[in-house]
């Protein structure tokens, strides 16, 4: 049924903002400006700004119809593989806006953010209690930065033995950062392929150490890995790689599997960063600001990156230049500006406590286990036998039906669910990798599950215009996401 306005019920149709608003008019009244001298220097504004003028009821409207056209973790199951979706509780918000935590600056005088300073400091002994790890570099503010943060520990610590090798290891399925961040420290990237079983080939990875010798600076591995499983030969691998003077470092993004569990410190691993967001419920996307903290290695503890948290007796600071007397490898960030977020994932740990982050990961890892144990007989697995946190799927329950996987995601958009992550990790075709967390109740995961048999059933029985032309109901249809990403329109004009 198509109606007048372009409205469907509550569903109301917005357009842009420019396309409702005037450039002529604002919606407040601004006096005319006397003349003065200004102190831009020449840099003022010699155009109009160019934004359309709105009444404020016009804006409110706009804005709050926008609002309604996002998913979001509040409105329902969020299941994206390998990202962590998960509910952000609202004590940690209320944490974070207490005067006097909220309100800092990072040029403050030590001794007036002392209480600030104490929280990093307890934040920073959970993550090493945590992990098993000696040090931490709270100071990288995303998963990828910490990656970089690692890895630069890692190079620096080879530049102090004299060589700084060549070649860095990434296992087929790690984050697809590992390799950006390796060819970004300046080293080359060799694939280790994964085994039948969705783990690293031991084989040809101890191949490649007896081939490659030296030369090899650092392995970078995902564990639980991209595939939703934990790499049973870790310690093997931790063992061959520290063997011929290199390091580990682990992809910490798939921490919220085993926190409380399993201390990577014990397994071998010399660096590692954990994305806050995704275990310990600070908010995710956005735009920022991120968090990914970095734990290492007694071995590599000497070159972690100022500015980093120092203590003298009960009075806290920050070291922030170098000064010869130790080897970190210079200084990563201006400041530590997330403090926000380390307000909000001190709040979620001090809540749930060391048995609470070790329920965590069971309840993660159950609920993975029930959408794969539910799902098994109508899609496909990728892999045989349970998985950790998340569960994988490729495509080929959908061979021969005319639906792939996007269509199948597509047709999830109109049964009210955002779609999971689709065509990754690359190692399976088609991907469908679905990532409950723990935070979801048994009845939703039931209506989940529920609806995906539905699809699969549906592209059984031959119902492909309910996939290749959804979603139906959605505001904006399907779209053509490669040609927006590849030629996006980011600057209106009028047609």
């Amino acid at each position: 049924m198509s109606t007048y306005t372009g409205n469907r019920g509550l569903d109301i149709n917005e357009p842009l903002l420019f396309e409702i608003g005037n450039l002529e008019r604002t919606g407040v009244e601004i006096p005319e400006i006397e003349d003065f001298e200004n102190a831009l220097g020449g840099l003022e504004r010699s155009g109009p700004i160019g934004t359309p003028g709105l009444s404020e009821p016009e804006t409110m409207r706009h804005f709050t119809r926008l609002s309604r056209k996002n998913f979001a973790i509040d409105m329902g199951i969020f299941p994206l593989g390998s990202c962590t979706m998960k509910h952000n509780p609202r004590l940690n918000e209320k944490m974070a806006r207490i005067p006097g935590l909220s309100d800092i600056h990072p040029l403050q005088p030590f001794s007036t953010v002392q209480g600030s300073l104490g929280v990093m400091k307890e934040l920073a002994d959970w993550l090493t209690g945590l992990t098993g790890m000696p040090a931490v570099a709270l100071s990288p503010k995303a998963g990828a930065n910490g990656e970089l943060c690692g890895l630069m520990a890692i190079r620096a610590a080879l530049e102090d033995t004299g060589n700084a090798r060549e070649f860095v290891l990434i296992p087929e399925s790690a984050h697809g950062t590992n390799p950006a961040t390796a060819a970004l420290c300046g080293y080359k990237v060799k694939s280790i392929p994964v085994n039948d079983k969705g783990r690293v080939d031991l084989d040809a990875f101890l191949r490649e150490l007896d081939e490659m010798g030296e030369t090899i600076a650092a392995i970078m591995l995902t564990n639980p890995n991209t595939c939703g499983l934990f790499e049973s030969d870790i310690i093997k691998i931790a063992d061959a790689v520290h063997n011929i003077g290199a390091y580990f470092y682990c992809d910490g993004a798939n921490f919220n599997a085993i926190v409380g569990k399993i201390r990577p410190g014990d397994l071998g691993i010399d660096a590692m960063h954990i994305n806050l967001h995704k275990t310990f419920s600070t908010p995710h996307g956005g735009g920022g600001p991120g968090s990914g903290p970095v734990v290492f290695s007694e071995a590599l503890a000497p070159f972690v990156p100022v500015p980093y948290l120092v203590a003298d007796g009960e009075k806290l600071s920050l070291k922030e230049a170098l000064d010869g007397t130790d080897k970190a490898f210079g200084r990563l960030t201006a400041f530590h500006g997330q403090m926000g977020m380390y307000i909000r994932a001190l709040s979620y740990i001090m809540s749930h406590g060391e048995d609470g982050l070790r329920q965590v990961a069971e309840d993660a890892v159950l609920n993975a286990n029930y959408i794969l144990e539910h799902l098994k007989d109508v899609m496909t697995p990728s892999f045989d036998g349970p998985c950790m946190h998340e569960a994988l799927f490729d495509d080929r329950f959908l061979k021969g039906t005319g639906v792939e996987t996007l269509d199948f995601a597509k047709a999830m958009i109109d049964e009210g669910f955002h779609p999971m992550t689709m065509y990754f990790p690359l190692v399976v075709h088609g991907a469908i990798l679905i990532e409950p967390t723990e935070t979801e109740s048994k009845r939703t995961l039931d209506q989940f599950i529920a609806a995906l048999r539905d699809l699969a059933k549906a592209a059984r029985e031959g119902d492909v215009e309910r996939f290749t032309k959804a979603p139906h109901l959605a505001p904006m249809k399907r779209l053509d996401e490669t040609a927006a990403a590849r030629n996006p329109v980011l600057r209106w004009r009028e047609s």
